[in-house]
């Protein structure tokens, strides 16, 4: 597969998967975490906020893939 078409399909997956991602932790925010203490709810809010990165650095890898 040629590197623009890779680019175009990670594209289209890292999309899909930030707004699902989203959707998912937006709920769990809004469930136990706000009961929660403020310093617990800052570091929860922290990890949510930089959880959907890690999932997605083979994919952004394999999108800057030189074509073969």
């Amino acid at each position: 597969m040629k590197q623009r078409n890779r680019k175009l399909l990670g594209t289209v997956l890292i999309f899909v998967f930030v707004c699902v991602y989203a959707l998912v932790a937006m709920a769990l925010a809004q469930g136990r975490i706000t009961e929660a203490s403020k310093p617990v709810q800052t570091i929860a809010y922290i990890v949510l906020g930089l959880a959907w990165v890690l999932p997605l650095l083979p994919l952004i890898k394999w999108m800057e893939r030189k074509d073969d």
